[in-house]
């Protein structure tokens, strides 16, 4: 039926117009990357090596660390081949499980902070009937529910990518594989792929958004109506690292989602350093905010670090 079509790789970008610099350009992105691994990397090893961080919240930051993990590793090796070898082919299947990979995880990390925000909202507004409310079971359920509903709900527009032909250009603007750029290169009615989004992306990462907004009034609520001003300081300043990974994570999110539905006239190195932002900033403040506003955390960075420099 379609004329030219063919299986073959597509194209992945880097910097437009800035391929002599790529290789500059390289350096604090690699920092930025070894940043990110390392900072989950030491999250995790801390909350499994210290028992007295073996609690709901700790175990909720354990999953989003893991998560940033797994969104850097999935976009880091065609980012790097790029800047590195200047290597820009990528399989169509590659390319389209890394397009997976990577809208399933983003509406995971929505709904750990969503679960984070409901662990707040219990240690704070219940606090008596906390560990009988937040078992070991129901936060199982939880983390398993959140997995299952990224990678599920993203699935109808992957598969319709996988069974699309394709005799446009192979050509993509950016340097990882995503549902939007790779659709528009099928040539099928591409309506579902258009309309599936726009409905998923409101009754997830927005629809979150509005719940974790919710819980805090009621947490808000909760702490004003604390006798003690020292109380409510100290309560308050639980929910602090929290609310600063949500407001980096929405706040992106939504500035991400308004330029690629209204940003047709911003330049394309706008819409390529936005992504960029999106995909590494999270990971690289998260476990920095934690550090700062968690003295376990802190204490346990501290023994680590003399750890191993008594152990030198």
């Amino acid at each position: 039926m379609w004329s030219n079509i063919s299986v073959a790789p597509f194209l992945l970008t880097g910097f437009p117009g800035l391929e002599a610099a790529h290789h500059w350009i390289s350096i604090p992105l690699f920092a930025v990357y070894f940043s990110v691994l390392l900072g989950n990397g030491t999250l995790l090893y801390l909350i499994k090596d210290d028992y007295s961080l073996h609690d709901p919240m700790y175990y909720f930051l354990a999953i989003l660390a893991g998560t940033d993990l797994m969104v850097t590793l999935t976009t880091m090796p065609t980012v790097m081949g790029i800047l590195w070898l200047n290597h820009r082919e990528i399989s169509q299947g590659t390319c389209f499980l890394q397009a997976y990979f990577i809208h399933s995880l983003s509406i995971v990390e929505s709904g750990i902070l969503l679960a984070m925000a409901y662990d707040h909202f219990i240690a704070l507004r219940n606090p008596l009937r906390y560990t009988s409310i937040l078992t070991n079971s129901r936060l199982v359920k939880l983390g398993v529910g959140t997995f299952m509903r990224g990678f599920i709900s993203i699935l109808p527009v992957i598969m319709c990518l996988f069974s699309f032909p394709y005799c446009h250009s192979h050509t993509l603007s950016h340097a990882f594989c995503l549902h939007q750029e790779v659709m528009k290169l099928a040539c099928a009615d591409i309506t579902f792929n258009r309309i599936y989004p726009v409905i998923l992306v409101p009754l997830t990462v927005f629809l979150d958004s509005l719940i974790i907004l919710f819980s805090y009034i009621l947490i808000l609520k909760t702490v004003m109506g604390i006798a003690s001003g020292e109380e409510r300081a100290k309560a308050l300043n639980t929910c602090i690292s929290h609310i600063g990974c949500v407001l980096i994570f929405c706040v992106i999110v939504i500035g991400l989602s308004f330029i690629h539905r209204f940003g047709k006239n911003v330049p394309q190195v706008v819409h390529i350093i936005i992504s960029y932002v999106y995909f590494l900033l999270p990971p690289l403040m998260n476990p920095i905010i934690y550090s700062i506003k968690t003295k376990q955390i802190q204490y346990d960075i501290l023994h680590l670090l003399s750890k191993h420099r008594f152990g030198n």
